[in-house]
């Protein structure tokens, strides 16, 4: 059976073997944002226009990013390395073109988060 995909869905076709995916981070291997596996992203206002002046691994990201998904599943569906991954969604988030959800890991130092969340599990009926 095939199943007609949209553009956002399918991987992104290589470049060529001879690019390296750290030429597409520009050099750079560390996010500007602490960005986990887990870390949902998603686009809070989409513009046609900042997509169309984007390379095609941002663009690529940034289209799937319309609906909410995490970093590891953009790695997975756009066949892009973990780490390229991170440094793009990072660049995207700092031109304000994606949101970062906030993760567990945000609220590690927050006490009154965690009792909230503790009291929270206690109520779950079992």
């Amino acid at each position: 059976m095939s199943q007609d995909t949209g553009p956002d869905e399918r991987a992104v076709k290589p470049r060529s073997k001879r690019i390296r995916p750290y030429t597409l981070t520009g050099g750079r291997t560390r996010a500007r944002h602490q960005l986990l596996v887990e870390t949902l992203i998603s686009v809070p206002q989409y513009a046609p226009a900042l997509a169309e002046k984007l390379m095609p691994e941002s663009r690529a990201l940034y289209e799937r990013a319309r609906s909410q998904v995490s970093i590891a599943e953009l790695s997975s569906l756009l066949t892009i390395p973990l780490g390229v991954v991170r440094v793009l969604v990072s660049d995207l988030a700092a031109q304000g073109a994606v949101f970062i959800h906030p993760t567990a890991h945000a609220y590690s130092h927050d006490r009154n988060m965690l009792e909230r969340i503790l009291n929270g599990l206690k109520q779950l009926p079992v």
